[in-house]
């Protein structure tokens, strides 16, 4: 029996609805944000991101929902939007005053880490289109009834950006439960997002709530402990001393918590410096663990993103074979390949995340 009733493909304009703000990311490249004079632009945002990969790695029908001030910089990231293949044709404009009082664009400066360096984002997103949206502003029985989506992914940054966005969320996933909608949620804790609106203690209120609709929970152990107040007892948040059973007694504990879980799955990392990563993953299905291909010392360039990227493996495993192995295995080698190239989003190919998942090593291809 699958782990995930799906809905059928031929039903479905889309496989998956990505819902989040998604920013203008401003990269000085291998410089740093305070000595730069000039900076490359990518779009960029955890939502977003997993549309995208599914879209560009994985060859699936996507599409995001999200707003923008209409101006030329909101345009310009809808323009890479389209770039990357993902439909935009449900994002909301709003009228801009000509200087952002009311409303503007989010902006994400973000610095790549090097070794003893670590990496540097900083985000001005206060005031912004998408935290300003509310209830009633997308027909969610359109987009899942009418459309149709076989898989609807949101996660807790875009919950954090106001009171209503938490609402939206809440609208969206009783919405696609409604019609038989796959519902992912990624924790993604912040505290920059958090600390001005209640904390920690905010976070694990509306986090709680959320997740009594989701179907499957993503986050890593940080995450779990700060948004749903799960401990992990007995490890220090480095995957080399990670004490696997006691991470695995938490989600047991998720599990019980939250009934309606039918998949839980989260990236290990043990940062050894800003360029050297071990990295894997671990999922629950069926009431039974599956673990990746454990990817030691990998060398990284831009590790933003490599969480969105596994979720979007993640999800296209589940999608296509439906087995919680080879879900778990394509999310982890797409995650480490995303951070190989730089930006929030994956530029790897479907036969390179195969080779990687399946064993496949660097040699050159000729």
């Amino acid at each position: 029996m699958p782990v995930l009733t799906l809905r059928p493909a031929d039903k479905c304009r889309y496989d998956e609805i990505s819902l989040g703000e998604v920013m203008l990311r401003l990269c000085p490249g291998e410089g740093r944000i305070k000595t730069t004079r000039s900076f490359r632009a990518w779009e960029g945002g955890g939502e977003y991101n997993v549309a995208r990969g599914l879209r560009r790695c994985f060859g699936l029908q996507t599409g995001v929902l999200s707003a923008f001030a209409d101006n030329d910089a909101g345009r310009l990231v809808e323009d890479l939007i389209l770039q990357g293949g993902v439909d935009a044709s449900m994002l909301k404009w709003v009228p801009y005053d000509g200087i952002g009082r009311s409303v503007r664009n989010g902006l994400n400066f973000t610095e790549r880490g090097f070794g003893v360096r670590g990496a540097v984002g900083i985000s001005d997103r206060g005031n912004t289109a998408a935290s300003q949206i509310k209830r009633g502003d997308f027909d969610w029985d359109h987009i899942f009834g009418t459309l149709g989506a076989r898989w609807f992914h949101t996660g807790g940054i875009f919950a954090a950006l106001s009171e209503s966005t938490a609402d939206v969320v809440i609208e969206a996933t009783e919405a696609a439960h409604r019609h038989g909608v796959i519902v992912s949620y990624d924790l993604n804790y912040r505290p920059s997002l958090w600390k001005g609106i209640g904390g920690m203690e905010k976070a694990r209120e509306v986090n709680r709530h959320i997740a009594r609709n989701v179907d499957v929970m993503i986050g890593n152990e940080e995450d779990f402990t700060a948004c749903l107040g799960l401990e992990v007892k007995g490890t220090d948040h480095n995957l080399t001393n990670l004490e696997l059973d006691s991470f695995k007694a938490m989600i047991e504990e998720a599990v019980k918590a939250y009934p309606n879980f039918k998949v839980v799955a989260t990236t290990m990392r043990g940062v050894k410096s800003a360029t050297i990563n071990d990295w894997g993953a671990i999922c629950w299905a069926g009431g039974k663990f599956y673990e990746s291909t454990h990817y030691p010392e990998l060398e990284i360039m831009d590790r933003v993103g490599g969480g969105d990227s596994f979720a979007s493996g993640l999800i296209y495993g589940f999608l296509t074979s439906g087995d919680p192995q080879d879900a778990v295995n394509l999310g982890a080698a797409h995650g480490a390949l995303a951070m190989t190239t730089p930006g929030d989003t994956s530029m790897a190919s479907l036969a390179e995340v195969k080779k990687l998942a399946t064993g496949g090593g660097a040699r050159v291809d000729r």
